[in-house]
């Protein structure tokens, strides 16, 4: 795992690097600004080895004043993805539709039925709680990690435009 976030790290470097310099086979790369989904315009003229350099200085800028590399953002970790097995949902769910069964049974004649009919009915529900608790998470990391990436970009784009491009 460390040797992928690693690896990723030493490309962006040779990518920012060679961006910074501006050498002319960056341009056959993805520029930084199409990689954060930021359109600039270079409407002072600005040749494209300019523009390159102008945007490794003001990724870097922005990284400084914002405190948020995107590059390690992209690496992170994505959410599991495997079962949804939560904070207990499904044993909490168990313990009371056996409770629930378990009542019912007695008045019906055999709480020891009940009981198990309703730890199944209580398990399938604990499960549904978990699944939709992930689901939520998920969701607000989604959230947090694209207002993320919106405050960099706006401090991006803020340095471009100080550099005279237009950005959209």
């Amino acid at each position: 795992m460390k040797q992928k976030v690693i690896g990723r790290l030493i490309v962006v470097g040779v990518m920012v690097c060679m961006i910074m310099m501006g050498h002319s086979s960056a341009s056959a790369q993805q520029s930084i600004s199409s990689s954060l989904g930021v359109v600039p315009y270079p409407s002072k003229g600005q040749s494209p080895p300019q523009q390159n350099k102008d945007e490794g200085e003001c990724y870097a800028w922005a990284k400084q004043q914002t405190g948020i590399d995107p590059m390690a953002a992209a690496s992170a970790p994505p959410p599991s993805s495997g079962p949804a097995v939560g904070g207990g949902e499904r044993a909490r769910g168990a313990a009371r539709g056996a409770a629930g069964g378990a009542a019912v049974g007695a008045i019906a004649g055999d709480a020891g039925k009940g009981a198990a009919a309703g730890a199944v009915v209580g398990t399938m529900a604990g499960g549904r709680q978990a699944r939709q608790n992930k689901q939520a998470k998920e969701q607000q990391a989604q959230q947090a990690q694209a207002s993320t990436m919106q405050q960099f970009n706006k401090a991006f784009g803020a340095c471009l435009e100080g550099r005279g491009y237009v950005v959209k």
